[in-house]
C-alpha cells in the first residue's frame, strides 16, 4: 500500500492588531469642538454645557475621585469634545489638557470611564553658551537654550546675580538636564553647572554638589562657598515680571532733580514683592512724602530695606512683625507720587543709603573641608567639559568623606 503524506497544515496568518491610538480612542470617528474653561466654570458645569446629563455627569465626578480632582481644574485650560457624527450628535469623549504633558479622557458613552494620557517625554543632556546683546530673553533663545532654563538661573543665582542688571557682554555657561515634548522644552531636570562671567570681570560659578546634609545649600560657588547670602539680589523674582527696572534721576513728576538712592523696578501691578533677607518690620502703611504704602525692614548687621508705591500689602503683616528671605511682603503698584506701576527699593547701611546694586552681603557657611576634594574634581570635570576637553556625559556628583 502507498503511504500517503499528508502536508503539513499551516498556522493561519492573523491580521496585526490595530494600534490603540494615543487617546485610548480613535479621534477622527468623531466630530469635535475645541474650547476653553470658562472663568469660575465648574466641572459639572462644564460637562452639562457640553450635554452630559446631569445624572451622569454625578457619577462621573464619582469616577474622577481617584485619577483627576475636579476642584483644580483651570480656567483657561482646553477642552476637546468629540461627537457622534450622526444627526443625534451624542457626547461621546471628553479630553481636559492639563498641560503639555498630562491629558485627561472622559468616556460619556457605553459606560462610564475616565483616564490620563501622558505625551512622552524624552531627556537631553545638553551645554548652552549665551552672551548677551540685547536682552537674556532674546540671547538665550537664539542660543539654544529656553525660558524655562532662565527661570531656573534666576532661581539658583538669586544671591548673586541681579537679572534685571544684565549688561551686554555678559555670559552664561551652563550644563544640564531638560524634558522635551513633541520637540519642546516643557521642563529643566537639572542645572549640574552654570557659570557666569560678567562684562566687568565677575564670575560667579553654580555647582550642583549635594552633601546629603540636610539644609545645606544645593550650589556652590568655586572652592565651595555658599551660593546663598544674607540677601537676595532684587526683591521681584525674575520670572515673574516682564520688564526690568529703570534709574530715576529727574522725578518724574515733580522734574526736581536730587540724589535718587534707590533702584525703580518697573513691573505690572499685582506683581509679588518679596523680602531680600530675614528681618522685623519697623514701618508698614502711608508714607506721606510720597512713597505711598510703604514698608521697612530691619535686617542684622545694621541693613535695613525699603519698599514703595505698593498696591497692597500682604495679608497679617503688622510693625513687629518677622519676616524670613523671600517671603512675600506685597505687590508693586503705583501709589503716592509715581507716574506707573514699579517698585521703589532702597537699601540702608546703619542708617546711610547705600547703592543696592552695589551691595556685597555676606555669604552662608561655606562646604565643609571634607567634601573639598570631591567637590574640586567635580568643578574640575564640568569645566573641561564647558571646553569640550571631555564628552558631554551626565555625572553624578557624589559627597565623599574625607577625614
Amino acid at each position: 500500500m502507498a503511504s500517503c503524506h499528508r502536508k503539513p497544515q499551516e498556522e493561519p496568518v492573523l491580521p496585526e492588531a490595530e494600534p490603540l491610538p494615543p487617546l485610548g480612542f480613535y479621534t477622527d470617528r468623531y466630530d469635535a469642538d475645541t474650547m476653553k474653561i470658562r472663568s469660575g466654570e465648574t466641572f459639572s458645569g462644564l460637562m452639562n454645557r457640553l450635554g452630559l446629563g446631569s445624572r451622569a455627569t454625578y457619577d462621573m465626578v464619582q469616577l474622577c475621585e481617584p485619577v483627576f480632582d475636579v476642584r483644580k481644574m483651570r480656567a483657561g485650560n482646553v477642552i476637546q469634545a468629540y461627537y457622534s457624527p450622526d444627526s443625534t450628535r451624542t457626547l461621546s469623549y471628553v479630553v481636559y489638557v492639563q498641560d503639555r504633558i498630562r491629558s485627561f479622557v472622559f468616556q460619556c458613552v457605553d459606560s462610564l470611564a475616565v483616564w490620563s494620557v501622558d505625551k512622552p517625554v524624552s531627556h537631553e543632556h545638553k551645554i548652552t553658551d549665551v552672551t548677551i546683546s540685547s536682552s537674556l530673553w532674546n540671547d538665550m533663545i537664539a542660543s539654544g537654550g529656553s525660558p524655562n532654563l532662565i527661570m531656573t538661573l534666576a532661581d539658583i543665582y538669586q544671591w548673586s546675580v541681579n537679572f534685571f542688571a544684565l549688561q551686554p557682554g555678559d555670559r552664561f555657561r551652563m550644563i544640564y538636564d531638560q524634558s522635551v515634548v513633541d520637540g519642546q522644552v516643557v521642563g529643566i531636570d537639572t542645572v549640574h553647572f552654570s557659570l557666569f562671567n560678567s562684562a566687568a570681570g565677575k564670575e560667579v560659578a553654580a555647582v550642583r554638589f549635594d552633601t546629603g546634609e540636610g539644609g545645606r545649600s544645593t550650589y556652590w560657588d568655586k572652592g565651595g562657598e555658599s551660593l546663598k547670602r544674607m540677601f537676595l539680589k532684587a526683591p521681584l523674582k525674575y520670572n515673574r515680571i516682564s520688564s526690568g527696572f529703570s534709574y530715576a534721576r529727574r522725578h518724574p513728576v515733580t522734574g526736581v532733580v536730587k540724589p535718587h538712592t534707590a533702584v525703580d523696578y518697573a513691573a505690572p501691578t499685582g506683581t509679588p514683592i518679596q523680602a531680600v533677607g530675614d528681618g522685623t518690620i519697623t514701618k508698614i502703611g502711608w508714607d506721606g512724602s510720597g512713597g505711598g504704602n510703604r514698608i521697612r525692614i530691619k535686617h542684622a548687621r545694621g541693613y535695613e530695606t525699603s519698599y514703595m508705591h505698593l498696591s497692597k500689602f500682604a495679608p497679617g503683616l503688622k510693625a513687629g512683625s518677622r519676616v524670613s528671605q523671600g517671603q512675600l511682603i506685597g505687590y508693586v503698584g503705583a501709589t503716592g507720587t509715581a507716574t506707573g506701576p514699579h517698585l521703589d527699593f532702597r537699601v540702608f547701611e546703619n542708617g546711610k543709603a547705600i547703592d543696592p546694586l552695589s551691595l556685597n552681603s555676606p555669604a552662608s557657611e561655606p562646604l565643609d573641608p571634607k567634601y573639598l576634594s570631591a567637590f574640586n574634581a567635580l568643578y574640575e570635570r564640568y569645566i573641561d567639559e564647558l571646553n569640550g576637553i571631555l564628552p558631554t556625559v551626565h555625572v553624578v556628583p557624589k559627597a565623599v568623606d574625607g577625614d
